[in-house]
């Protein structure tokens, strides 16, 4: 509101008066630090999102799932990003739906078998199309409810709980029965997430997560873009307070 960015600075008001305006916050650099809703882990890699549901679904419907959140069932474009995906914790329960030390994910792969005669032949292909670079699995372990009908089976990761075999990057894919159920893995395009963890449209204005609550940015491909900082007038009659971390312009009284 006209309100000059320095300490003490004195300004001639209406009538005369001299008034004095003191700022509180003075805009810094800002580090934002998660570009990712709550529950989602972020690869800088391919700026993308990646997030593990527990609830047991068939193929198709986790594959709607994902989609309701703005994402698809994940698939891989580099061997660093899959190595990402298995050196993670991904806050598993008793829930799930196979042994403890080993997890299965439904991810965005199918296996097309060509030829059942000795052995099944086959190839993966990407479940949903639009991905540019993505690499496909190596040969798969067949599951154990496959059925002899089905000439489409869909893709299980499976990676392991315990520290030692994760951090060695030790998993298997297995193309499984698309009607079992399975945990599986979304991913979806980091997104602006603002100081209060809502999901920002593009082109709009918001707070991100931060130290500052008083930053406003606009969105701009999941990155908070022509940010402006706001400054704060001391609260009158107080000399001691504190800010609140998630308010612009918002303080508590700490005075006896």
């Amino acid at each position: 509101h006209g309100k000059e960015n320095v300490d003490s600075r004195h300004s001639r008001g209406r009538g005369g008066e001299t008034t004095r305006f003191h700022t509180v916050n003075v805009a810094q650099p800002v580090r934002f630090s998660r570009k990712c809703p709550t529950g989602w882990h972020h690869y800088e890699g391919t700026a993308s999102c990646y997030r593990v549901y527990l609830n047991g679904e068939n193929y198709w419907d986790a594959v709607q799932t994902c989609q309701r959140v703005n994402g698809s069932l994940a698939t891989f474009t580099a061997d660093q990003e899959l190595r990402f995906i298995l050196a993670q914790e991904w806050d598993l329960e008793e829930k799930t739906f196979v042994r403890k030390d080993q997890r299965r994910f439904w991810v965005g792969y199918q296996y097309v078998i060509t030829n059942r005669n000795h052995s099944l032949e086959g190839h993966w292909e990407v479940a949903y199309k639009g991905s540019s670079e993505v690499f496909l699995p190596p040969d798969p372990i067949f599951g154990t409810a496959m059925s002899e009908n089905e000439n489409v089976l869909c893709a299980q990761l499976q990676c392991f709980h315990f520290p030692t075999l994760r951090h060695h990057g030790l998993h298997s894919w297995y193309a499984e029965n698309c009607y079992e159920k399975s945990s599986f893995l979304c991913k979806r395009s980091q997104t602006c997430v603002d100081i209060k963890d809502n999901i920002v449209d593009e082109g709009y204005y918001f707070t991100p997560k931060g130290n500052d609550p008083c930053l406003s940015c606009t969105c701009h491909n999941g990155e908070p873009e022509m940010c402006v900082a706001a400054l704060c007038e001391r609260p009158q009659g107080c000399q001691q307070y504190r800010k609140d971390p998630k308010e612009c312009c918002k303080f508590t009284c700490l005075d006896p």
